[in-house]
Formats: C-alpha cells, sequence, structure tokens
C-alpha cells in the first residue's frame, strides 16, 4: 500500500474522516455533562441516573474499545471505523427519543459499543496510512482538531439546549455520521495486520467489562443498594479485573498484549493518561455543573466559559506535536498536568456570585494551556512506544485507559465528596461537594505530571518487542 503524505487531498481527506468521527466521540462525551441538569429535570432522575447517563457510554467504550483495536487490526481499520460510525448513529437516535432514565442508560451503552469501535480505528488509520515523516503533524493536527471537538462540547451542548431540545445533542450525531462514513469511504485506504490472531480474546472482554462494570455500580449505587452489598460487588469487580490480567497472561491471542507493557514509556504514558483523564473528566463534569446549579448560568452560557480551552486547543495543539518532537516528550507531558492542576486550583473559587473574567476566565485559560500543551505529545509517544503491527491495539488500550480513568472518578467523586440523590439541584449542597472534586483532581493531575517527569523518555529511546 503507497502511504498518504500530508498536505494532498488524499491526505487531507483521510484526516478528515478520522478527525470527523473521534471528533464525534469526543464530543458526545463532553456535550453530555452541561445537558446533565435538564436531562435530570425532564426526565425526573437522580443524581446517580445522571451519573449512569455520563458512564453508561463509558463503560462499554472502556471495555470493548480493546477488543474494537484488535477487531480493526484483524478485518480492517477502515472497515471497523465505518461499522463503529453507523452504529453510533443509531444509538444516538435512540438516545434523542428516549422517554426514560433508563431507556436513554441503555441507549448510552449501545452508543459506547460504536464509540468502541471507531476510536481506536481513527487513530490507527493515522498511524498506518501516513507516511513515517508525516505521522507526528497528522497525530498533531488530529489531536487537536478531536480535541476541540471535546471542549467545544459545552459550548454546543448549550446553546442546543437554549433554542432547541437536549435531545439535540444526540440527534446532531446523524448527519455528521453520514459525512464521516463517506469522507472514510473516499479517501482512507484499507489497512490491517495480515499476522493478526484469527480469533478473539472474548473471555478477556467478558472479564474487562465485569471489572468495571462492578466497581463502577458498587461506587455509584452504594447508597441505594447498601454498604454491604456494594462492597460485595466492588470485590466481585476487582476479582474479575485480577482474572482479566490473567487471562491476558495465559490466552494465546490476548486482547491486551502483556508484552506491550514491558516498554517503561508505555507503561507510564498509560498511567499518566490514567490519572490525568480521571481528573479531566471529572473537572468538565462538575464545573458545567457548578456554573449552571450554583453560579445561575444558563446552559449556554455555561457553554462559553469553557471556550478558551476550544482556542487554545485549535490554535496550538499541533505545534506541540511539533515541539514534542524536537524536544522530546518529557517536559511537555510533565508541564501539561502541573499547568491543568494549578488551572484546576484556580477554579476551585466559582462560587454563587462569580466575575467570569476574575473568577472563571483565568483558571479556565490556565487549564486549557495545560491541555494543550499535553494532548499532542501523550498521543504520539504512546503509539511510538510500541510497534507499528500493533497500531490499533495500542490506541485501544490508550483509549480504555483514559476512558476508565474518567469512568472510574465520575463514579467514585460524587460518593467521596457527599454528593447524593438529586445535590445537584442543591447550590449549597453541591457548592461544598466541588470544592472538594476540584481539590482532588488537582491532586491527580500533578501525581500524573509527577509520573512522565520520573518515567517518559524519548520514545526513540525505548525498545520495544514485537513479541
Amino acid at each position: 500500500m503507497t502511504q498518504v503524505a500530508m498536505g494532498t487531498r488524499q491526505g487531507r481527506g483521510a484526516l478528515l474522516a478520522a478527525v470527523l468521527g473521534t471528533g464525534m466521540a469526543f464530543l458526545d462525551g463532553t456535550v453530555v455533562n452541561v445537558a446533565l441538569r435538564e436531562m435530570g429535570r425532564d426526565l425526573d432522575a437522580s443524581l446517580s441516573d445522571l451519573q449512569w447517563i455520563t458512564n453508561g457510554y463509558l463503560l462499554s467504550l472502556a471495555s470493548l474499545i480493546l477488543l474494537g483495536g484488535s477487531l480493526g487490526d484483524r478485518f480492517g481499520r477502515r472497515r471497523l471505523f465505518v461499522v463503529g460510525v453507523v452504529g453510533f448513529a443509531v444509538a444516538s437516535l435512540v438516545c434523542g427519543l428516549a422517554q426514560t432514565p433508563e431507556q436513554l442508560i441503555a441507549a448510552r451503552l449501545l452508543q459506547g459499543v460504536g464509540g468502541a469501535l471507531l476510536t481506536p480505528g481513527s487513530l490507527a488509520m493515522i498511524q498506518s496510512v501516513f507516511r513515517q515523516e508525516d505521522r507526528g503533524r497528522a497525530i498533531g493536527a488530529w489531536s487537536g482538531l478531536a480535541g476541540v471537538s471535546t471542549a467545544i462540547g459545552p459550548f454546543v451542548g448549550g446553546w442546543l439546549i437554549d433554542y432547541a431540545s437536549w435531545r439535540w445533542i444526540f440527534l446532531i450525531n446523524v448527519p455528521l455520521a453520514v459525512l464521516t462514513v463517506v469522507a472514510a469511504l473516499r479517501y482512507v485506504p484499507e489497512t490491517s495486520d495480515p499476522e493478526s490472531a484469527h480469533e478473539f480474546d472474548v473471555v478477556g472482554a467478558v472479564l474487562g467489562a465485569l471489572a468495571l462494570a462492578g466497581v463502577t455500580f458498587a461506587l455509584i449505587q452504594s447508597e441505594s443498594i447498601g454498604r454491604g452489598p456494594a462492597i460485595a460487588v466492588g470485590a466481585a469487580g476487582v476479582v474479575a479485573g485480577v482474572c482479566f490480567v490473567v487471562q491476558e497472561r495465559r490466552s494465546p491471542h490476548p486482547m491486551m498484549p502483556l508484552s506491550l507493557f514491558g516498554s517503561r514509556l508505555f507503561s507510564a504514558s498509560n498511567l499518566m493518561t490514567f490519572l490525568v483523564y480521571a481528573a479531566l473528566g471529572a473537572v468538565s463534569f462538575f464545573l458545567v455543573i457548578q456554573l449552571q446549579t450554583v453560579s445561575g448560568y444558563g446552559a449556554l452560557a455555561a457553554g462559553l466559559a469553557t471556550l478558551p480551552m476550544t482556542i487554545l486547543m485549535l490554535l496550538f495543539s499541533s505545534r506541540a506535536g511539533d515541539l514534542s518532537s524536537r524536544i522530546g516528550p518529557r517536559v511537555p507531558m510533565s508541564l501539561g498536568p502541573a499547568i491543568c492542576a494549578a488551572g484546576t486550583l484556580m477554579l476551585v473559587g466559582v462560587d454563587e456570585d462569580p466575575s467570569y473574567w476574575l473568577d472563571v476566565f483565568p483558571g479556565v485559560t490556565v487549564f486549557a494551556v495545560g491541555l494543550t500543551l499535553l494532548v499532542a505529545p501523550l498521543t504520539a509517544t504512546v503509539l511510538a512506544a510500541a510497534p507499528d503491527r500493533y497500531a490499533g491495539i495500542a490506541s485501544g488500550i490508550n483509549n480504555a485507559v483514559a476512558r476508565a480513568g474518567t469512568l472510574l472518578a465520575i463514579a467514585a467523586l460524587p460518593v467521596a465528596v457527599g454528593l447524593t440523590g438529586a445535590d445537584y439541584e442543591r447550590p449549597r449542597a453541591f457548592d461544598l461537594g466541588y470544592e472538594r472534586a476540584m481539590i482532588a483532581c488537582a491532586v491527580l493531575l500533578a501525581l500524573g505530571g509527577l509520573v512522565s517527569w520520573v518515567a517518559v523518555r524519548r520514545p526513540e529511546a525505548v525498545v520495544t518487542s514485537d513479541a
């Protein structure tokens, strides 16, 4: 297969397809947060229902994304990417028509299945389709543009809620999916791994899903089912997680080849990913609700409050990728989370009567600087630490780690800071929990930066195995 160059028509088209697909999934991951309050009111949902509306998607995504990467390597990355986009669009349509919290949660679980197929496929397409000398730049552009979709989510969601309905945050995915499929079929050549296994680690996929589901259910439902049953369910999830690791070690065709973690760089980058994305997901979850419940912002105003993230990611993510290529990933991957932590601490002061320019804008802007600095280097480093033939699996592992971090943070932090029931509608109760949650997020970000500083080195200094 002739590889594609950046700047050509096919290169731009291939990048467009990858960005549209991933952006659709990433947009959905953040746009929902700004709509949670309206969904709760419209569907008469509890705080635990709102957590599941967010975490149902993350649960199936994190559980199956490794399998999605393996399937893409075996049957074709473009093919599985297109299947995932179509499935995501169908599930989005069901989400937009849901009439109860339970229906919406079920549809979100289905959305996660589609996301598990398309998300690793998009990055694996870039890694396998573009020329070696263009990959860093392509990944930087992908990170920046896909990151913009994440950052713009609250703005888009706020506008749709204020001027249409929360249902449109899901229905808008249908036309986006059509554009994505057309671009992929027209511009992206098919790639696969001819040496990939013909059998798949179904047992590993089931054990991984049970591990995440058990721990998540125990954290979110601890109040409703009681402490004893919650501990039992959580312990069952931990046991399933241990069995998952054993299965991956013994399986002749593991969904997650443990040999990849023989690379110190790969292991450290994924640990940093877990810590940082746990914090990023929780910051987004708490901030947009805080602005609406405590500060009195409308949905659109809450979305606009995070606009600096969109602008900085759009303008500078590709340059951050270039910088990392020149100086190595250690500094941006260490400094980025530290800056994000500083921005998070600055946002602790957002209360019932904030000045946007004095209380919200500075923290959001500092947070955005750190985010812009770390995203592209992190993505490129994870892929560079794995052999090319494992592009889909490496991408899947990193995405699974990121989503699992967000999933567990959103499940655990409300419980840890004392938020339950309808507290998302009670300003005083939510404000106290918000302050504690943001401090916890700053600690997670600082730990992520520390991990990078201690363990991350230039990718070319690391020898990875094809075993």
